[in-house]
């Protein structure tokens, strides 16, 4: 576990969670950008050796930047359990970064989680590209998720397929519905592809259905060459996720701030 949560230290934080954002520059060890839409992030390696006066005022400075950008609507600063990070999350509330919930950091080798897995009679899985698949995608999300209708999301995510990014899409369907969902994002420059978009209808879980998707997506890693894959869980997907071969390395805590508030 402990080769593992180095590889996630050293691959997927600072610059590489900030992939696709604008605007990029450092304050301090801290990388930060914007994304499209308004979202801000801040992302650094670890703060060691930078006591609770250096980490608030440092706090201060991230969130100062975000403020001068009239394009920025929220602004995320992931804490991550393992840190060391003296009082970043008392100088981060005093800054007006909320914290949401908790999610527990999985990571495991693609290759432990490629092996086929059986679903329910009448279920069929699909990887999907077209606009039609994706909007029925993103609106089964949504009602999951309770994010809008999912129309926003989806001209995204068709807008990212359009343009050759390298987003694997997968869909689960009964009855010719959507019940289940799940994406995979290879991280350039990384032996690391995330799997997010994990949603299933509640009527379908427990069924071997996210699992399956899973599955399949690990054996779409393998393709492209990727060793590992992580994501940030809920305690209620976390044990699913370890039955099929992930493990929690560590905890993540999104602080946002709120512009107006």
């Amino acid at each position: 576990m402990t080769d593992l949560l180095a590889a996630y230290d050293a691959q997927l934080r600072g610059s590489a969670e900030l992939i696709g954002a604008e605007g990029i520059r450092r304050i301090g060890p801290v990388a930060v950008g914007v994304f499209p839409g308004g979202a801000g992030f801040a992302s650094y390696v670890d703060l060691a050796g930078f006591g609770q006066r250096r980490i608030r005022s440092l706090v201060a400075e991230v969130r100062a930047h975000f403020e001068v950008l009239p394009e920025v609507r929220t602004a995320e600063w992931k804490t991550r359990g393992h840190d060391v990070a003296p009082g970043l999350e008392t100088a981060l509330a005093d800054a007006g970064f909320v914290a949401e919930e908790t999610e527990s950091v999985m990571l495991g080798e693609a290759a432990a989680l490629a092996a086929d897995v059986p679903v329910p009679a009448g279920v069929v899985l699909r990887e999907i590209r077209g606009a039609d698949d994706i909007l029925a995608m993103e609106r089964m999300q949504a009602v999951v998720f309770g994010h809008g209708d999912g129309q926003e999301r989806a001209q995204g995510m068709i807008a990212r397929v359009a343009a050759g990014e390298d987003v694997v899409l997968w869909i689960a369907e009964a009855d010719g519905r959507v019940i289940s969902t799940g994406r995979l994002e290879p991280v350039a420059g990384t032996q690391f592809a995330g799997i997010w978009g994990g949603a299933t209808m509640p009527e379908w879980r427990g069924r071997g259905v996210y699992r399956a998707l899973t599955a399949k997506r690990a054996q779409a890693a393998l393709r492209r060459g990727v060793r590992y894959l992580h994501l940030d869980s809920t305690e209620f997907s976390r044990p699913i996720l370890e039955r099929s071969g992930l493990r929690k390395v560590t905890t993540t805590t999104p602080y946002v701030w709120t512009r107006g508030k």
